[in-house]
């Protein structure tokens, strides 16, 4: 886990932008819509961790 944990960080990004990329080159709509997926992923991911953060926080 010590080398496998920094190795999936740095890759998961680079992977995802180069299948922005393959699929901009594919058709650019699949990438527009690829686009918003992530966006709306990164949303909800977000607000999950900012629910956690303020139910964390003492009374």
């Amino acid at each position: 886990m010590r080398t496998a944990k920094p190795i999936l960080l740095v890759t998961t990004p680079l992977g995802v932008a180069w299948g922005l990329v393959e699929a901009w080159r594919f058709h650019w709509w699949l990438a527009v819509l690829m686009g918003g997926l992530l966006g709306v992923i990164s949303l909800f991911m977000w607000s999950i961790v900012k629910r956690i953060r303020a139910e964390r926080q003492p009374p």
